[in-house]
């Protein structure tokens, strides 16, 4: 391996040393359960009341309204198994859309089998869905409207604010999936009219295993784990106290930043796409063009596959990802890409190169050259290729 690139930043990224030195003293120095009473507690429960502060402040959130959770996963099937439950007696109907996260997914086809019925809203060719569609699934018992911040895959973002308005019109909760979108793009629960939202620290360079769920005041959902009394007696189990600190002194630091991040890492997304589109034939960028997330790209290569055109950049040194990391095992084409309409042997060719403030120019150079190449050498072997170029010189 000459060199190593890594531009698969939505799967999961570097835990930043200033997150590391955070943490460490919270394993062996400060290391007291924050639950208890004597004084050498106290400094743990510091430390998470400290982050629950710096957490709270990126999404214009009161500290109080912050639950942590094992991971985004977690605050995904906690927003929506609790609302359900607690919620069911006025209604058992709730909105989601075809494109979430797969512990949105699989948490709704729980909730079905439950007896709740879930209407699934389509999106249209960036995979973004449309409102009026939202305004027409609306039903006298929808109880729950649940729509991703920004795709994970695609990187489409949505219209959370009128999707917020419509929900708050009608009364009905509306929970945002946010793992993608939480420190990478400005949000504000209040303006935005979220009543719950999901995050998880290693999206943003904090520590694995930590994320929490945003519950505004209010919303009456059960807890989701049972056996103590921690997170005002949401969720049991003795608090990750690294793991807390860390991810707050991480949303921290992409507070900082955030602005001069979305504007290098939108420059040098938009070089990327620039760049394949020029070199590369037979090329779709899937999602919207701007409306999407600064850091991430998508391509469709026609006539190949993409689980073949991983493997040539790995050998490489470039790691990318054919789409969600939680499905990367399956030989299925991805949900998404379906669901904005690409046929299955389109969506079968698909590279996400995800980027964070780290990436240079250079890399993106030398990235973009081994792309060329290695879509050449693949189409050079596929007799769809070979058959579609005759029949293409057939017609000239």
């Amino acid at each position: 391996m000459s060199r190593f690139v890594y531009l698969d930043n939505a799967a999961t990224t570097k835990t930043k040393p200033e997150v590391v030195e955070a943490m460490l003293p919270y394993f062996t120095e400060k290391f007291g359960n924050p639950s208890a009473i004597y004084d050498f507690a106290s400094q743990s429960k510091s430390g998470v009341t400290t982050a629950r502060e710096q957490i709270a402040a990126v999404i214009g959130a009161n500290a109080s309204d912050i639950y942590f959770t094992a991971g985004g996963s977690e605050a995904d099937n906690w927003a929506l198994k609790a609302a359900a439950e607690f919620y069911g007696n006025k209604g058992r109907h709730i909105i989601t859309t075809k494109i979430e996260h797969h512990a949105i997914l699989h948490t709704a086809d729980y909730l079905e089998k439950k007896g709740f019925e879930v209407t699934y809203l389509p999106v249209d060719e960036n995979g973004i869905i449309r409102l009026s569609d939202l305004e027409a699934a609306i039903r006298p018992d929808t109880i729950l409207i649940s729509v991703m911040f920004a795709n994970n895959e695609i990187g489409s973002i949505q219209p959370i604010r009128e999707i917020g308005a419509i929900a708050k019109k009608h009364g009905i909760l509306f929970h945002t999936d946010a793992v993608q979108a939480y420190a990478h793009v400005p949000i504000n629960v209040d303006e935005m009219n979220i009543d719950m939202l999901s995050a998880s620290g290693h999206k943003f360079n904090g520590p694995k295993g930590i994320g929490f769920l945003y519950i505004r005041k209010g919303v009456k959902i059960r807890s989701f784990i049972h056996g103590g009394a921690q997170e005002r007696k949401r969720r049991a189990g003795t608090e990750n106290v690294p793991g807390i600190v860390g991810m707050g002194k991480a949303a921290e630091l992409a507070a900082s930043t955030i602005d001069e991040r979305i504007k290098y890492e939108t420059e040098l997304r938009d070089y990327l796409i620039e760049q394949v589109m020029s070199r590369i034939p037979y090329t779709r960028v899937n999602g919207h063009r701007t409306n999407r997330l600064p850091n991430n790209v998508n391509f469709s290569f026609q006539f190949i596959e993409g689980e073949s055109l991983l493997i040539m950049l790995d050998m490489a040194g470039i790691c990318a990802s054919s789409g969600s990391a939680c499905t990367s095992g399956s030989l299925d084409p991805s949900h998404v890409l379906l669901a904005i309409g690409l046929p299955h042997e389109i969506a079968h060719g698909s590279l996400r190169l995800t980027l964070s403030e780290e990436t240079t120019r250079e890399e993106i150079d030398y990235v973009v050259e081994n792309l060329v190449q290695i879509v050449e050498r693949l189409r050079g072997m596929s007799p769809l290729y070979e058959d579609y170029m005759k029949k293409a010189s057939e017609v000239r």
